[in-house]
């Protein structure tokens, strides 16, 4: 399905991670893929599991001046070219994160929103002279951009802007023929969402209260990018597609 297309996975920790079943999704599809990871500490946990792949593997610290467009500027040497590139990182000041949003700090919420939401901001101007034939940019995010969930605090905002982005980028990008668009999966214990208070009654709320009675997996969440990622969605763009067992529709 995705012969051909050349692209970033952008926030793979470990083999649990939503960004490393995308990059495996998208190379099993016939794709070619560079991924990134935070750093060499997190590289030593990630390599094992991209390199089996024939995955390239980059460090992308996106606090880092310049690191960002330094990884952009490698994957246009190798490639050429990027047909589509996944952003699956947030992060938030675990103070910030576990207390309530009134009681925020300005450098946390600073922090999460650099680097969950402007960090994509950036990608897709960085992609943009390099997608030549139009291409898709996709980002991860959540139901508590919509809903107030328990424990979510200072993500839920930093979420709805990253979904608000979404909707500016396409109408932006979309005369190059650049899509974009948001997945919001429903809970998966990932190293990431283990930062989030109580998670595990989160989880076990979610699989009693969804239509489907169970908790979505990595690998759903995966064929979604794909999908979007090929020919087959090229009359889509803006939105925000939930992969969460249908929990959006029941809260």
């Amino acid at each position: 399905m995705l012969k051909g297309k050349k692209g970033l996975v952008i926030g793979v920790a470990n083999e649990h991670s939503i960004a490393f079943a995308a990059a495996r999704m998208l190379k099993a599809q016939g794709a070619e893929v560079i991924a990134t990871c935070l750093n060499d500490k997190a590289r030593s946990y990630v390599e094992p599991v991209t390199e089996p792949l024939a995955i390239a593997l980059l460090n992308l610290d996106v606090e880092a001046e310049g690191e960002l467009e330094s990884v952009v500027d490698r994957v246009i040497a190798q490639y050429g070219q990027i047909d589509f590139i996944v952003h699956s990182i947030a992060f938030a000041p675990l103070d910030d994160l576990h207390g309530p949003l009134h009681a925020s700090s300005v450098e946390g919420f600073k922090r999460a929103m650099d680097i969950s939401c402007h960090s994509f901001i950036r990608l897709a101007h960085l992609a943009r002279p390099h997608m030549p034939n139009g291409g898709t940019l996709i980002t991860m995010s959540y139901l508590g951009a919509h809903l107030a969930v328990p424990n979510y605090g200072l993500m839920g905002p930093v979420k709805a802007a990253l979904e608000s982005s979404v909707r500016y980028l396409a109408s932006e990008l979309g005369p190059d023929n650049i899509r974009v668009h948001a997945i919001s999966p429903g809970p998966i214990a990932t190293r990431a969402a283990s930062g989030i208070a109580h998670f595990d009654q989160l989880i076990k709320d979610t699989a009693q209260r969804n239509p489907l009675k169970r908790l979505v997996h990595q690998d759903e969440v995966a064929g979604l990018v794909a999908f979007l990622a090929s020919d087959l969605a090229n009359g889509m763009t803006g939105q925000t597609l939930y992969v969460d067992a249908g929990e959006h529709m029941v809260r």
